[in-house]
């Protein structure tokens, strides 16, 4: 259920999870150095799980480069790459423990339905995009309207406004198309994601299955859970979560999580 951030029941959970893209980072942006202290402190106490649509690649880059946490406290923080799709812990070294691959014909069929549904509603992709529209990340397939590579091409500032400016002129079409592939795909989970992306995986392999994995492997009972995310509505990326039966906090960017995080800090003193 949705919680108070300056509730006790915040102070009590054992396990943070946070999602990563709008969340703890501008929209496939690094993570900021404020953001970095405040999850390193935030590991000294608390342990910690950060799930996300982008490939383990991307948390690299984005968050782990950023973090440059010492390995005592890397034990206390588990990934969960391409929507929970595949995990990795830190064992002297960040190590894969699963991987839900999507077969070679899943994934060919999962693009063509891409391109059947763009025909079908008249979907024009802008003018100029960044990068692959349709990626194949093996676990996960994901559409991304102006190209995976928007941010790292025109830089973080330029990159994220394009984004944002997209999403307010396309959040509608954005929400057609994940339901018209929905009725197209009903084997597969479709998530819209982010500001510009839909990601599609195997049936059942979302948020929710990843706050699952998070209790099998960390070691803590859903209850003892808070999730943080900007997408817990209807049709959002983070709205799995929901059916665990989780608490969560919603969030509308980074600012917001940093001030919750830094509550949280001064309150386990």
């Amino acid at each position: 259920m949705k919680i108070n951030p300056n509730s006790r029941t915040l102070k009590s959970k054992n396990l943070i999870v946070f999602d990563l893209d709008g969340t703890l980072t501008r929209t496939k942006s690094p993570m900021d150095p404020e953001m970095a202290a405040l999850v390193m402190r935030l590991l000294a106490v608390k342990k910690v799980a950060v799930i996300g649509g982008g490939k383990y690649r991307l948390f690299q880059t984005l968050f782990l480069q950023r973090l440059k946490a010492p390995g005592h406290l890397l034990k206390n923080l588990f990934l969960f790459p391409t929507t929970a799709t595949s995990f990795y812990a830190y064992k002297s070294g960040w190590k894969k423990i699963y991987a839900l691959y999507l077969s070679g014909a899943q994934r060919r069929k999962i693009k063509k339905a891409f391109q059947d549904v763009f025909r079908e509603i008249g979907y024009k992709h802008p003018r100029r995009v960044y990068g692959r529209v349709i990626e194949d990340r093996g676990t996960q397939v994901t559409f991304s309207a102006l190209g995976q590579d928007v941010v790292a091409v025109l830089g973080e500032k330029r990159g994220v406004l394009l984004k944002e400016k997209w999403l307010r002129e396309n959040r509608d079409i954005k929400m057609r198309i994940a339901r018209y592939l929905t009725n197209l795909l009903p084997e597969f989970e479709v998530r819209a994601a982010g500001f510009t992306s839909i990601d599609v995986t195997k049936k059942g392999i979302d948020k929710g299955y990843g706050l699952k994995q998070i209790e099998k492997y960390a070691g803590e009972r859903i209850k003892n859970m808070v999730f943080f995310g900007d997408a817990i509505f209807p049709g959002g990326n983070d709205y799995g979560i929901i059916r665990t039966g989780v608490d969560y906090i919603p969030v509308t960017g980074p600012a917001e999580t940093k001030k919750i995080i830094r509550a949280l800090l001064k309150n386990q003193k």
